[in-house]
């Protein structure tokens, strides 16, 4: 997969809106008891975000004039759910790591991975998968996104996350250790 220098994506309202449809469906759909997390409003606005992600790379690879599947809007219920990745990129799958602004002001610019005994992000397993990271800036109302080049998890640099109750149950790239 080709580099690219970090875009900036302004994303139409309209995707701002189907993303945020699909986050207020999605929350009754999912289960995160496992990793703590049981605000009904963060999960919300987590799903939210990521679409908006996923939809800001989407906008950049066919901005090089790539041919994108994805993002899937579907509702799965939760047996159903997969770790397939986010987009494809002319065939060649690509996941979507986002992070929010105002989550940045407080950990600093950094994505995270799922990494516990019942939960773990399938791209952990495999150097050769491809992701792209996103900072949304949601301190906006149009979300502008600021899309890094794509890069490959055997080039990633794995830390601890800051927040002691997460260590042991998630692995977290930071923004200073990417290989840009």
């Amino acid at each position: 997969m080709k580099p690219f220098p970090k875009q900036f994506i302004t994303l139409d309202q309209s995707i701002i809106e189907k993303a945020k449809r699909f986050a207020a469906d999605v929350v009754e759909t999912v289960d995160y008891e496992d990793s703590n997390q049981f605000s009904k409003e963060k999960i919300r606005e987590d799903h939210f975000v990521s679409k908006l992600g996923e939809e800001a790379v989407r906008q950049v690879f066919e901005n090089f004039g790539r041919q994108v599947q994805g993002p899937d809007y579907t509702i799965y219920v939760q047996k159903q759910k997969s770790w397939d990745a986010d987009l494809q990129i002319n065939g060649l799958e690509l996941a979507v790591k986002t992070q929010k602004k105002s989550a940045a002001h407080r950990y600093g610019l950094s994505w995270t991975f799922q990494s516990s005994a019942f939960r773990r992000d399938p791209i952990l397993n495999d150097a050769e998968k491809w992701v792209c990271f996103v900072e949304c800036d949601d301190t906006v109302s149009s979300y502008p996104c600021t899309v890094f080049p794509p890069v490959q998890v055997k080039k990633l640099t794995f830390k601890d996350p800051r927040l002691p109750h997460l260590k042991g149950k998630k692995r977290v790239v930071y923004a200073e250790d990417l290989p840009l």
